[in-house]
């Protein structure tokens, strides 16, 4: 089963983009992050024409996540558990079948945090405790899950090109780092690492000063797996050529592929 996580940055923007991709990559699932739609101008038909199940949890203008299945649904919960306050669409569980069983997925767009002398940094914090809380209890039910999408975090310095250039950003603060360790703790394997060593793999590229060309890149987008999904996993890539194309998102597609027979 192949999952991939993708921030599109605008699902109506990058429609051909997104269609072009996943007619070359064919992906069983895929997690969109930043898809700006509400759940009723999200072009589905689109998508259904390809053959996949759609499920949304948007927001008018920003935010938005999206799971697409070549299987159907079983369960779909949107909202990440925690804070009932919380209006910001950014959490997206789905439950799809497969031969071993049930494969519980999560498409996840994690505040961005910035700037850090805000409450946009707390409340990135306050959210990443949730998400542990969340992971916790589903450790607990011994499932084969992925939390896939764009954690808006640098795990390590080998994840930026010039990390210097990054130590006042939330991204890269030690807190921010801490509560993604705190999730990897938990017993939850960080799928990209467990297949490559080193750095020089990034994700995200900003459109400004010519990063994509001069390759300076950051690594944000993750999919971290529970123990019975790793104990499965068999390949991750990075399609960074999609950042080449034309109308790019300024993150590019991450994929897993696992033996779920």
């Amino acid at each position: 089963m192949k999952i991939a996580t993708w921030n599109i940055n605008g699902v109506k923007a990058r429609i051909d983009t997104a269609l072009a991709w996943l007619k070359e990559a064919e992906p069983d699932v895929a997690c969109f992050q930043e898809i700006k739609s509400i759940d009723e101008g999200f072009p589905r038909e689109r998508f259904e024409e390809l053959g996949y199940h759609v499920e949304t949890h948007g927001q008018k203008g920003f935010n938005g996540v999206a799971l697409l299945s070549k299987t159907p649904f079983v369960e779909v919960s949107p909202r990440l558990p925690g804070d009932d306050a919380d209006e910001q669409a950014r959490y997206l569980e789905g439950v799809i079948s497969a031969p071993c069983g049930e494969v519980r997925v999560a498409s996840l767009y994690l505040p961005n945090g910035n700037p850090i002398d805000t409450p946009k940094f707390p409340y990135k914090l306050a959210w990443m405790e949730r998400l542990e809380r969340r992971a916790r209890a589903l450790l607990a039910e011994e499932e084969i899950f992925v939390l896939a999408g764009d954690y808006n975090v640098i795990p390590e310095p080998e994840d930026a090109r010039n990390p210097d250039g990054w130590v006042n950003d939330a991204l890269f603060q030690p807190e921010s780092r801490q509560a993604f360790r705190a999730l990897k703790n938990l017993g939850l394997t960080d799928a990209l690492r467990a297949c490559h060593d080193g750095g020089d793999r990034y994700t995200f590229w900003d459109y400004q000063a010519g990063a994509w060309q001069k390759n300076n890149g950051i690594r944000i987008d993750h999919l971290l797996l529970s123990p019975q999904a790793a104990d499965r996993l068999k390949a991750c890539e990075v399609d960074s050529n999609v950042r080449g194309w034309e109308k790019p998102s300024d993150h590019v597609p991450v994929w897993i592929d696992l033996d779920v027979e």
